[in-house]
């Protein structure tokens, strides 16, 4: 068979060991098609009438410029096999749009006037199914056959409610578009990042959404410890539970899901996931599910894998909670960001004092102990807004509409000297979602259990069950 010389395949994502294509299988390829159902509009109908206000406060910052939030762009994992793609964050607030499908799609504020923009979506639209046209079957990135049916111009319009443009119109299709660019321009990085710090109420409801699935992913995970303690990677199986809840409540995790027993409890970010669980110990888990419109929990408890914890267990843990109490205490709107760090580390400093771990509860030698801040801002990242000015978030003031999360912990190194050798080890870290109100702060992941008493209950029960 050779391949049809009338339609090569420049152009295609293709790979070496694909079939040819002969004339007479690209003519039958391309005839008797029915028309196939269009995306359903009225799912994204709550966030599209949201996004309007959101592009006009971005508009009102840049008058008379060009303004560029690309999506991003598909990447490779390995040889011909891209990651699952997410659209960047700011391209997700001001669209509202969160599928894979939008790899490489643009969204540009063109002035309209000297106060004003006109939003245009570029996008790939649905390839006809047409002879001449091979995408839809034979295109491994972008071919309806191979990962799904996208929208044409019109349904991304119905969609989305912009004006929806090819993207082959946006500089050719080739080359990075003109004007001031999101991915490259840090003022519209902070700009975009500042605009998201106060949520609305639907991205309340969304993250709250996220929390109250994350939840149940914690709920699953405790049913599943037996099966998880005879498993030579315990720690690997406690993290499949979880991310299983997530890819089926929602988009998938909201970050790599930190499952952490013993010692390795201790490494802030371990995400290897690859040790057994002893009984003796216990397992930090941190965890967030992503919803379908992006927006993620994170949340971490502690966990005794016996079910109880031990006295010396028991006495860290506690220190901690102190120690997250007396921050979430202090969270009310006109509050430095920072005041509900400084008030969780002044209980773990005076705690440590007292435990003769350190000679005195001043100055920042908890540090060695503690070894980062005791929360941030939560949206659609699970660090959101990270490019904002220091002035209007870490050194900024809290406002009621803010989700954050606060999360103390004491990593015990198991080679620290300084401490005695029962603490040496333990890694305990306690890690709730809040949303700043005007009477203070609502907690939104309090279906979890915190306490001493209210964990060892709440397993009890789940195991029992």
């Amino acid at each position: 068979m050779t391949e049809n010389p009338s339609h090569p395949t420049a152009g295609l994502t293709t790979s070496s060991h694909d079939l040819p294509v002969s004339p007479e299988l690209s003519r039958f390829m391309a005839a008797n098609w029915a028309v196939s159902p269009s995306p359903d509009a009225g799912a994204l109908a709550p966030v599209r009438a949201v996004t309007p206000a959101r592009r006009h406060r971005l508009s009102a910052r840049f008058p008379g410029e060009r303004l560029v939030i690309p999506a991003g762009e598909l990447k490779a994992r390995s040889n011909d096999s891209d990651y699952r793609f997410r659209p960047h964050s700011a391209y997700a607030w001001l669209t509202g749009l969160t599928g894979e499908e939008q790899a490489g799609h643009v969204l540009v504020l063109e002035p309209a006037g000297p106060h004003a923009h006109e939003a245009v979506l570029y996008v790939r639209p649905r390839s006809p199914r047409v002879d001449g046209n091979e995408e839809f079957y034979r295109d491994r990135r972008y071919g309806e056959f191979w990962v799904g049916r996208r929208p044409d111009l019109a349904e991304a319009e119905q969609l989305s409610g912009i004006r929806c443009a090819h993207l082959d119109g946006l500089s050719g299709g080739r080359t990075a578009p003109t004007g001031r660019n999101a991915a490259t321009d840090p003022e519209l990085a902070r700009a975009l990042s500042e605009l998201r710090l106060v949520k609305d109420a639907w991205e309340v409801d969304q993250l709250q959404l996220a929390v109250d699935h994350t939840t149940t992913a914690f709920e699953d995970v405790v049913r599943e410890l037996p099966r998880a303690l005879s498993h030579p990677r315990g720690e690997r199986w406690i993290e499949g539970v979880f991310n299983r809840r997530a890819r089926a409540e929602g988009n998938g995790t909201g970050y790599e899901t930190i499952a952490a027993s013993g010692a390795h409890a201790c490494v802030l970010h371990w995400i290897r996931n690859d040790g057994r669980l002893n009984g003796d110990e216990l397992l930090l888990l941190d965890g967030g599910v992503e919803t379908d419109s992006l927006y993620t929990a994170d949340v971490t408890r502690t966990l005794p894998l016996s079910g109880r914890f031990s006295p010396v267990q028991r006495q860290v843990y506690e220190l901690v909670l102190a120690a997250q109490d007396a921050g979430m205490a202090a969270l009310r709107p006109g509050a430095s960001f920072r005041d509900f760090h400084r008030a969780g580390m002044r209980v773990i400093s005076e705690g440590l004092a007292e435990w003769g771990v350190l000679k005195h509860a001043e100055g920042d030698l908890h540090r060695r102990y503690t070894l980062c801040s005791s929360g941030h801002m939560l949206g659609l990242d699970v660090h959101d807004c990270a490019q904002a000015r220091a002035d209007a978030y870490l050194d900024g003031v809290l406002e009621e509409g803010q989700v954050l999360t606060v999360e103390p912990g004491l990593y015990l190194q198991s080679d620290d000297e300084t401490l005695p050798p029962e603490l040496r080890g333990i890694g305990v870290r306690i890690e709730d979602d809040l949303v700043i109100t005007a009477e203070g702060a609502r907690l939104m992941s309090g279906a979890l259990p915190r306490t001493v008493a209210g964990i060892e209950e709440w397993m009890g029960n789940l195991l029992e069950g």
